[in-house]
């Protein structure tokens, strides 16, 4: 934490820019955002052992969490079933009951048919009463949906409001935001909880099962029965599929008929459905309505039936019905016992929402969200910062000045790498057939663009004019700086550099990486960045798309050279030469986790961990918090020179948590396209004048700055008041004497920061915990401080956690508990507490009702085959060596040789594997090409090329490779005889390609927040073409070798 805070906060207090990693890494699962209005909050590991039922899914958790497996293995003793869902024969698939193996990338479609066998067998069949009551009160199913008129039938349009109807029915605070149901007796109410309740009034925003005015109401599932139905139409993607996943003909618009009613509202006569009636018809049910594409027999080939499924999958379908009686009956047994451990195998997919909405809707439709043993439990890196309010301060330097400025890292890199360039994916290929009328037109820049301007996304940089000149320019012209921005980006006088990423005035010009292999890691688009953004030798076979004659970008002006190397400086901290380290202008080495006092939290556990130092830091090394101090300081001395005391302007977007979600309700205003003034906070980004002290910056960073106990602390739109800490934390730091910072508390040291996140987390101070229960009991109207007043006179102490590891105090940061009754799970506090998802509805949101969401067609969970980014359609065979060439899905696993604590370039990790970077591929497709185990062989597409020993295995499914990632290219790396460079490196041949709906702000849920929401980086859509090599060239000055001919 400590570590992370202290590049952070040196950057934000300079007024620079913090990247967001969690999205960029593609570990953020935007359908967890999408649904809960939460990042990725997910059970302790020792609730896997609370299962009664286990699905691991996409996760291979004895090989990527081998310290928490025994809790799997384990529960197993008990009589729990595991059923493990993988395309390969993983590590985990041994412990498996049943070992459902469907094609990589299908997952989304087996999850459907899974869904269609619950609904039918525990919904409509016969009624669940756990079920059916669970789906009243936590989910959006009972919430009605407007209908809107298209051709011959309906489409579903977006939720209904209590604006929609001519007295807001009664609602005079934020009608628009108040979404609607009706009660038992078909009476249209406005249910507690949704997001119209969270903002502008108090007591109200709860999940008790009342309407607004107070009378208690149970709501209405379902429509079917004494109402007609009427022709809705449902988007249908699987007859696009390509590269091998199999194509279905079933018609791109599958009408379906749909139980309604008809409401008179301030629009007119309006026909509406709930979502539970359209979810029904989206999964393909036949309820006795009449009308085609709907099945009541599994052994029907129509979506989403297991008959489906299997020919999508190869999962036989008596293995899918199978599994959902099983998963179904034991949560109806247990209340919701039935678990999914899911991961890396299915986020990485460009579509992966649709997969784990899919898996999300199982568990809600079952009632095992909230439940102990029950639930969603995603395990991908290690994002679980439990003292998130103590800990923001000092990492982004609120404590002295706010917003910080933070962008999202996948579309920074996707912009300023100018991956954008080369692609090649269409808006059209991904827009699905029922969009709403409107243009619809444009590339995926362009989206990213709009979002941008529209203050969905951040921005970095976020003026092509220098942001320190602008307040004065705004005084001279007598405007408030936010006015003049606002009327300078509509006149054209100002410009977002968002829409010319290329000009040299927008380039990147410094960047620091610590804490991170950006270039031996994470940089999807590997050889991008060593051209565009560094400037250096590549290895990118592919045109660009003015080469290539294509359709430019409409919002980003096009440059027709690109630049070749935008950064000035790159400085790495690392304590080893990382394949970044290799590439960079500057290293500062820094001490390891033995050399340094930090703490360290998981996902995993509920526990805070030290790290101690055990002995200094060898050589020069010093500990991050050290270094960035130290440059502190040495820009404190110089800065005069240049820099004084100035007034910045920074541009932040609609964020989640805050009244700035509540931006635009219904359509999307896009203020340059529509010809409307742009306005800061709803249809623009939001503009603040932050004042910067650039002499004084090593004085800030050393101290904690007055603004805590001017406004307090806070998170996730809750907050309270924290003078008392700051008190603590000058008796227990001591005071800064004199200077700038003279009678704040010191924050001189790693331990002074670490005692300050302590302090100021409810996590880790009950007082603190009370505080914070307190302040959200006065949204809800409930009491929830009896969750942590057992514990208020605890406060844990950095000495406590080194002496052992401490458990965490109940929070409402978190959704979960810390118990003595009950592991860690998230969703317990809204189901046992009442405390609404921070969604629109203000339940589990399976309904996306935004105007993006349903112009692509993803509005419910669908079935949406890989994506063609082509390429290698325009290289195969034109680089050919002799052999034979084969084009396989190329996959990028999780390992544990290589990520977070041990490196593949360390003697032991190399001993374990092949000695250098390999490939796994099947035994069938290696026969096909002549490769036998242990070849040299080279991978290659548009992106790149890289070349890596062949691992030939029987637990591989042909048409797909694995290469585990983060594998460096620094080590037994010889040279691509396509390139003639160092082999590459596992992103060599992939590319960064955003998705749309990732781009969605303003709307409750979908708002952006730092590591919480925004585009992706995902990359296991990519295809390779593997040969065979002849030449082994070392690249040292020797003679090549050839390789020698193998006999299989």
């Amino acid at each position: 934490m400590v570590s992370y805070a202290a590049g952070a906060r040196y950057l934000s207090l300079l007024g620079g820019v913090c990247l967001s990693f969690y999205d960029w890494y593609c570990d953020l699962p935007p359908a967890s955002p999408q649904t809960w209005g939460e990042q990725t909050d997910v059970p302790e590991s020792a609730d896997w052992y609370n299962a009664g039922y286990l699905m691991i899914w996409g996760s291979n958790v004895p090989q990527t969490r081998t310290p928490d497996a025994h809790f799997y293995t384990e529960v197993r003793y008990k009589g729990t079933k595991s059923v493990v869902v993988s395309p390969d024969y993983a590590e985990a698939t041994k412990f498996a009951d049943l070992w459902l193996h469907p094609k990589q990338g299908t997952d989304a479609a087996l999850a459907l048919a899974i869904g269609h066998v619950i609904l039918r067998e525990y919904y409509l069949d016969r009624t669940v009463p756990y079920f059916e009551d669970y789906a009243r009160r936590y989910t959006d199913l009972p919430m009605l949906v407007r209908l809107v008129r298209k051709g011959d039938g309906y489409l579903p349009e977006r939720l209904l409001r209590a604006e929609d109807f001519a007295d807001n029915l009664g609602e005079a605070n934020n009608a628009a935001w108040k979404t609607m149901a009706f009660d038992q007796d078909g009476q249209p109410v406005v249910p507690l909880g949704s997001v119209g309740f969270r903002w502008g009034q108090q007591g109200k925003w709860n999940l008790e099962a009342r309407e607004s005015n107070g009378r208690d109401v149970a709501l209405k599932l379902t429509l079917a029965g004494d109402n007609p139905t009427a022709s809705v139409s449902f988007p249908y993607f699987g007859g696009l599929a390509t590269n091998g996943f199999k194509a279905t003909e079933h018609g791109d618009v599958l009408a379906r008929q749909v139980p309604v009613r008809s409401l008179a509202l301030k629009d007119g006569d309006t026909l509406v459905a709930t979502v539970f009636d359209l979810m029904c018809a989206n999964y393909g049910l036949d309820r006795g309505l009449g009308g085609d594409n709907v099945a009541r027999d599994y052994d029907e080939d129509k979506p989403f039936t297991p008959a489906w499924a299997e020919n999508i999958t190869g999962v036989p379908r008596a293995h899918i019905i199978h599994v959902a009686r099983e998963f179904a009956t034991n949560a109806e047994k247990t209340n919701g016992r039935s678990m999914v451990i899911l991961g890396a195998g299915l986020n990485h997919w460009y579509h992966m929402d649709m997969a784990y909405r899919g898996i999300i809707n199982m568990l809600v439709f079952c009632g095992c969200i909230g439940q102990s043993g029950g639930g969603w439990s995603h395990y991908v890196g290690q994002e679980k910062l439990r003292p998130q309010t103590g800990w923001v301060p000092i990492a982004f330097g609120t404590d002295w000045a706010k917003p910080p400025r933070q962008m999202n890292g996948t579309s920074f890199f996707y912009g300023h790498t100018d991956q954008w360039r080369y692609e090649t994916l269409k808006v059209s290929e991904i827009l699905s057939p029922t969009a709403p009328d409107g243009d619809w037109s444009g590339s995926l820049i362009d989206y990213n663009v709009r979002a941008e301007r529209m203050g969905w996304l951040p921005s970095a940089p976020q003026l092509k004019q220098n942001p320190l000149t602008i307040a004065a320019k705004a005084k001279a012209a007598g405007l408030e700086p936010r006015d003049y921005v606002a009327q300078g980006l509509s006149s054209g006088a100002l410009e977002m550099s968002c829409q010319d990423p290329d000009a040299p005035e927008n380039w990147p010009r410094n960047m620091f990486v610590w804490r991170s292999n950006l270039l031996g890691s994470s940089g999807k688009g590997h050889e991008y960045f060593l051209k565009h953004l560094l400037g250096t030798t590549n290895g990118v076979l592919g045109k660009d798309l003015g080469t290539e004659g294509s359709e430019h970008p409409q919002d980003v002006t096009w440059h027709d050279k690109a630049p070749e190397g935008k950064l000035d400086l790159l400085v790495t901290l690392d304590f080893r030469m990382s394949t970044t380290c290799v590439y960079s202008d500057i290293i500062l080495p820094t001490a390891t986790w033995y050399e340094k006092n930090d703490l360290n939290t998981s996902d995993m556990h509920p526990f805070i961990h030290p790290l101690t130092a055990a002995v200094d830091p060898a050589w020069e090394a010093r500990t991050d918090w050290q270094i960035y101090k130290d440059i502190a300081r040495t820009f404190s001395e110089i800065a005069p020179e240049v820099l004084g005391r100035e007034t910045d302007v920074v541009l932040t977007p609609t964020l989640h948590d805050s009244p700035g979600e509540l931006a635009q309700p219904y359509g999307v205003s896009d203020w340059k396209r529509d010809g409307i003034a742009p306005i800061p906070g709803r249809t623009m980004p939001t503009v603040t004048v932050v004042e910067r002290d650039y002499p004084s910056l090593h004085a800030r960073f050393t101290s904690i700055g007055p603004l805590l106990e001017k406004s307090g602390n806070g998170g996730k739109g809750i907050g309270w008041n924290t003078d008392h800490e700051v008190e603590f934390l000058r008796a227990l730091n001591g005071t800064v004497a004199k200077g700038p910072a003279a009678g704040q508390p010191r924050l001189e040291t790693d331990i002074h920061a670490i005692e300050a996140i302590l302090s100021l987390a409810p996590e880790t101070n009950g007082e603190v915990a009370v505080k914070a229960w307190e302040a959200l009991g006065r949204m809800t109207g409930l009491d929830h401080r009896h969750l942590a007043l057992a514990k208020e006179d605890e406060k844990i102490r950095f000495r406590d956690v080194v002496a052992q590891p401490r458990k965490i105090i109940s929070s409402p940061t978190w959704s979960g508990i810390e118990s003595d009754k009950v592991c860690y799970n998230a969703g317990y506090t809204n189901v046992h507490e009442f405390i609404p998802w921070r969604t629109l509805t203000g339940r589990q949101q399976l309904y996306q009702d935004h105007l993006w969401m349903r112009a692509f067609g993803e509005a419910l969970v669908t079935w949406r085959p890989p994506v063609d980014t082509k390429a290698t359609a325009l290289v195969q065979g034109r680089h050919s060596n002799g052999n034979p060439e084969i084009a396989l899905n190329f996959v990028t696993p999780h390992q544990k040789w290589g990520i977070h604590s041990t490196y593949t370039d360390n003697l032991l990790m190399l001993t374990l594997s092949r000695g250098g970077p390999c490939i796994w591929i099947s035994e069938t497709d290696a026969k096909k090409v002549g490769i036998v185990d242990n070849d040299w062989i080279e991978a290659y597409n548009t992106n790149g090329a890289l070349v890596a020993r062949a691992v030939v295995s029987q637990r591989v499914n042909p048409g797909m490779v694995m290469m585990y990632h983060a594998q460096e290219k620094i080590m037994n790396m010889p040279g691509s005889e396509i390139t003639g460079q160092r082999g590459g490196i596992h992103n060599s041949v992939t590319r960064t390609v955003l998705k749309p709906t990732h781009m969605i702000g303003g709307y409750a849920h979908q708002a952006y927040g730092f590591n919480y929401y925004g585009t992706v980086g995902s990359n296991r859509d990519e295809f390779i073409v593997i040969r065979r090599m002849n030449k082994i060239d070392w690249l040292d000055g020797t003679t090549p070798t050839m390789q020698k001919e193998t006999v299989a």
